[in-house]
């Protein structure tokens, strides 16, 4: 299920939410009372969750995982190898990232360069 995540320093936080049903990253300016669309593209597949790890978002899709240092306006492939599957969610368990795939758990160690099976 995606997650809705809080993004912006102490004094201007912003919401940045998958909207599964119209396929976009979506952001909030007033704590969700109401969204606009943040970022949106064909190439990356069918977009299912997000997760905010040291400092970057990172989007999950069908085809792959995504990165943006930007606070979710723009993405750039991180790992798109099909032996990982489609990402599914990711989480953090504090020091490596997991990532719930339709082959199964896979961890990453190097912020998501690489998966290996668990």
């Amino acid at each position: 299920m995606p997650q809705i995540i809080t993004i912006g320093g102490f004094f201007r936080k912003s919401l940045l939410r998958v909207n599964t049903d119209k396929n976009i990253v979506e952001v909030s300016e007033n704590g969700g009372k109401s969204w606009s669309s943040r970022f949106t593209s064909p190439n990356c597949g069918t977009f299912r969750d997000l997760l905010l790890y040291k400092g970057n978002v990172f989007l999950c899709t069908s085809k792959g995982l995504f990165i943006s240092t930007n606070d979710g306006k723009s993405f750039s492939p991180r790992y798109n190898n099909s032996s990982a599957g489609e990402f599914l969610s990711l989480q953090d368990n504090g020091k490596e990232l997991l990532a719930t795939t339709t082959k199964g758990l896979f961890w990453s160690t190097n912020e998501g360069k690489t998966w290996t099976r668990r």
